[in-house]
């Protein structure tokens, strides 16, 4: 008799769905479930509903989502909002129509307030205005919190969402048009390297702070808080450490013992200047991440050169 859990995994290709996969196929007590887009288009309700109740899974991990920078954000405002909204509510109405007791939504620190009070805690959320840039994905995302909460609360569900500070790691995306911040500093710098160009321009002033957490951290805490029963529904995941992009960029220039000098595009924007989590619920809760910055970045920046050097 196979006694393993089935665990569907919706968004297992992303750079922090590709973590989360690997995280549970070494886990002996679960068969994993996931799909490639043309499979199952998680934006099709009924495709949705019909595999759900075809796998009955035990759990659900929804990683799936439209994602991307400030440009992707801000200049593709209806579809950031219209696709998250879409393959949340398929995703988790479809859970529970299935009879999904246990759900992991992974959500975002975009979803706090421009000017939260820092660290931000998780009792920030809707008490102001969101960064416009983001405003559309921020909105989906946070509409996915309320479903998952009121559906936990109202039907006695083991439905949680983690809100995880910026994340970086293998598989991640380098398209500059596209990518989040960090990806588009290593490709830059790497870029630099291989034209001898010396130097590396970053939007804005490079004053802004970010916190960064490693997808293998993130997978971590999906498994814990998937099994782990409680009261709260909605946990920050982070490492409490901010530095700004100027910082960071000087971080992966030392890691590659190289030393370029950094121009700035003030007409660009800054983003959010400061983003930091309070992770205090989470850690009390029994998770902490166990990944620092130097050793996740080395990791990454070896994925880059093997794996997207090649193909560029």
């Amino acid at each position: 008799m196979n006694s393993k859990k089935k665990l569907f995994i919706a968004g297992h290709n992303g750079m922090i769905g590709s973590a989360i996969l690997k995280k549970f196929k070494k886990k002996k007590d679960f068969k994993v479930l996931f799909e490639d887009k043309k499979n199952l288009d998680l934006t099709n309700q009924s495709d949705v509903f019909n595999y759900l109740k075809k796998n009955k899974p035990y759990g659900v991990i929804l990683a799936a989502a439209k994602v991307g920078g400030i440009v992707a954000n801000n200049t593709d405002r209806a579809s950031f909002i219209y696709d998250n909204l879409t393959i949340q509510s398929n995703v988790i109405h479809g859970s529970f129509l299935s009879g999904v007791k246990n759900l992991i939504f992974l959500g975002s620190s975009c979803i706090y307030p421009k000017n939260s009070k820092q660290p931000i805690k998780e009792e920030c959320l809707l008490s102001n205005y969101l960064e416009k840039t983001n405003e559309p994905y921020a909105i989906a995302k946070i509409a996915g919190l309320k479903l998952c909460e009121n559906y936990s609360n109202q039907y006695n569900l083991n439905y949680k969402t983690l809100m995880p500070c910026n994340a970086y790691g293998e598989n991640d995306n380098y398209d500059l048009s596209s990518s989040h911040f960090l990806p588009a500093l290593i490709r830059k710098i790497i870029d630099a390297i291989k034209s001898n160009k010396s130097h590396i321009v970053l939007w804005g002033d490079g004053k802004s702070l970010r916190e960064l957490i490693f997808s293998e951290d993130i997978a971590s805490a999906c498994h814990f808080f998937l099994k782990k029963k409680t009261k709260t529904k909605i946990f920050n995941i982070g490492t409490g450490v901010d530095y700004s992009i100027e910082h960071y960029a000087k971080l992966i220039m030392k890691h590659l013992n190289i030393n370029l000098k950094i121009r700035y595009d003030k007409k660009k924007p800054n983003g959010t200047y400061k983003k930091l989590l309070d992770s205090s619920l989470a850690r009390k809760s029994g998770w902490s991440h166990k990944i620092n910055f130097e050793k996740g970045i080395s990791i990454v920046i070896n994925d880059y050169l093997k794996n997207y050097l090649k193909k560029s």
